[in-house]
């Protein structure tokens, strides 16, 4: 292994080590806020309202957040902002005595994960290139939901023991100060991520530059449909609720294992994607068209298999979907492609949603079809990708 490669990795780990703290801060508030709320007074409608609006703004501000990382090129000022404001933001929940100000946390922690995702991932898009793009994202993603399965978790534990949420979100000032301690030791370890990646004049599978290539369209055009058919656990975890299917206990514990699958999917679809290059990507729409129906068949087993399958989904989609992006745009416009990917991935995400919960009131078949087609469509524009490339 050479010096550069050493140096990728270590700095690969850093930010992992980072995503790992933060989640364990902002994905335990996230895990509480709810009920949280509704102990200060707000109503259903203004939860579900807020939970909207702060995925608008985590997603639908991604888009001007990478494109001012590539203009500025100061792509650690634009992370240590977004984390800084997303971290300290949910320990002071701890203080706040009516609902007003608890929103007004959330929508800031929100707001600082729309400002720092595209410019960390263009960062580690340079590690990654040097290692292999799937297993350096792969990497980074399982370390992010060790933090993700942790932090719920622990705050089960601290409710359980004490029954106290001013603790509990205190008590994340501490992840919260760990994550600003990696990332400044990112930052003074490796102040230039670019030098990181080896700069090669005609890279293999190399295609015009520019965002606007139709190659890259294409892409999003995959991306958009194969994550708007996937069932979301909301959805999926009212549907239990309603069904009986299992013990409200269970639910929780189900998605804590769905993303403990999540992290191991996400090393094996990286290291298949170094091997294999773009093909590898199908697998996340087939898998996803398998999930649909099992995770709706009413049996038990069935659902923890379809389970398994929405948890490798979502280990790809947040794995090979952001290695593929540095193989398909020019390196000086990645943070503009990771934001308008971003922008994209929260757009389908959400309508996927809302389309599938109207449908649920209709028919369950329905929504089973809804994936398919949804899942069917990603299939093809993948295979135009393809002959694209071929």
């Amino acid at each position: 292994m050479s010096d550069r490669s050493r140096e990728a990795w270590r700095f690969i780990v850093l930010l992992g080590l980072v995503s790992l703290m933060a989640d364990v801060t902002y994905e335990s508030a996230r895990s509480l806020i709810g009920p949280y709320l509704a102990m200060l007074g707000a109503s259903a409608a203004l939860v579900g309202a807020l939970g909207g609006v702060g995925e608008l703004l985590s997603y639908g501000l991604r888009p001007l957040s990478g494109y001012l990382a590539d203009r500025l090129r100061r792509p650690w000022g634009l992370t240590f902002a977004g984390y800084a404001m997303s971290v300290l933001a949910v320990p002071l929940l701890a203080l706040t005595r009516a609902w007003p100000a608890a929103a007004l946390l959330v929508l800031l922690e929100r707001l600082g994960k729309a400002i720092r995702t595209p410019a960390r991932d263009t960062m580690l898009s340079h590690a990654a290139q040097e290692v292999g793009p799937g297993k350096g994202f792969g990497l980074h993603e399982a370390l992010d939901q060790i933090g993700a399965v942790g932090g719920p978790l622990l705050m089960a534990l601290i409710l359980q023991l004490s029954g106290r949420y001013d603790l509990a979100f205190g008590v994340l000032a501490l992840p919260a100060l760990i994550t600003l301690a990696f990332l400044i030791a990112a930052r003074a370890l490796y102040p230039v991520p670019q030098r990181l990646e080896a700069i090669v004049d005609n890279p293999k599978g190399a295609i015009p530059a520019g965002i606007a290539h139709p190659r890259f369209r294409r892409y999003l055009v995959f991306v958009a449909f194969s994550v708007a058919g996937l069932v979301h656990f909301q959805l999926l975890s009212f549907h239990l609720k309603r069904s009986g299917l299992l013990p409200d206990p269970a639910i929780p514990a189900l998605f804590a294992a769905a993303m403990l699958v999540d992290a191991a999917a996400g090393l094996a679809f990286g290291a298949l994607y170094d091997r294999l290059g773009l093909g590898v990507l199908i697998g996340i729409p087939l898998f996803s068209a398998l999930a649909a129906p099992l995770v709706f068949s009413g049996y038990a087993l069935l659902l923890l298999l379809g389970m398994a399958l929405w948890g490798a989904v979502i280990g790809g989609q947040e794995t090979i979907m952001r290695a593929a992006i540095p193989s398909l745009v020019a390196r000086e416009e990645r943070g503009t492609a990771y934001g308008i990917f971003n922008g994209i991935y929260g757009l389908a995400w959400f309508l996927g949603s809302a389309a599938m919960g109207a449908i649920y009131e209709l028919s369950l078949g329905g929504v089973v079809a809804f994936a398919l087609l949804m899942e069917g469509i990603a299939v093809a524009a993948f295979l135009g990708l393809r002959r694209e490339a071929a």
